[in-house]
């Protein structure tokens, strides 16, 4: 039994040293709020980018509660360039929520106190994801849905267009082709 005990102790501590060390690594990546801060590094379309923490960590965020239009699709060019010129080569918080089924950290980016996700959709380069409004803060989720409709009234970006298709519908036409 003692040997058992020993191997236990060893395990639990390696099991601890599991949970602590990627925590300590990422705690330096945080500022006081507890969001991962870093430089965007890669802009690769309208709601996803890649920021570089100060340990020389990528991470590839995914913007929470907007969908931007696909590269390949009408004003998809044009939402990464906007979302580019907004923050690519700038140093970010990312208030982190969970992770996509891409292994997307799912967030919202924060440039000099301001919402970048929120932005995108004032200027009408994405929609307010609204099938995922839920998991979203209740002031987000409304000033999201008022900054679309804003958009739309002004016939801002995407808007222009007397029939915008989503990027959702998009993505389901090009699979069933």
């Amino acid at each position: 039994m003692e040997g058992f005990s020993t191997v236990h102790s060893v395990f639990n501590f390696g099991r601890a040293l599991c949970l602590v060390v990627p925590a300590l690594l990422l705690s330096g990546c945080q500022d006081e709020t507890g969001a991962l801060k870093g430089r965007v590094v890669r802009v690769s379309d309208g709601d996803t980018v890649v920021v570089l923490d100060s340990a020389r960590q990528e991470h590839k965020i995914r913007l929470a509660g907007i969908d931007a239009p696909e590269k390949a699709q009408a004003f998809g060019m044009r939402s990464k360039e906007a979302l580019s010129t907004l923050i690519y080569d700038h140093q970010v918080s990312v208030i982190v929520g969970k992770t996509d089924r891409y292994g997307r950290t799912i967030g919202k980016i924060m440039l000099d106190g301001a919402d970048v996700n929120i932005e995108q959709v004032k200027a009408g380069y994405a929609w307010h994801y609204k099938k995922y409004q839920n998991d979203q803060p209740p002031e987000d989720r409304i000033s999201y849905a008022r900054a679309e409709e804003e958009a739309q009234t002004k016939k801002l970006g995407l808007w222009a267009d007397p029939s915008p298709t989503p990027p959702w519908d998009f993505r389901k036409e090009a699979k069933e082709k």
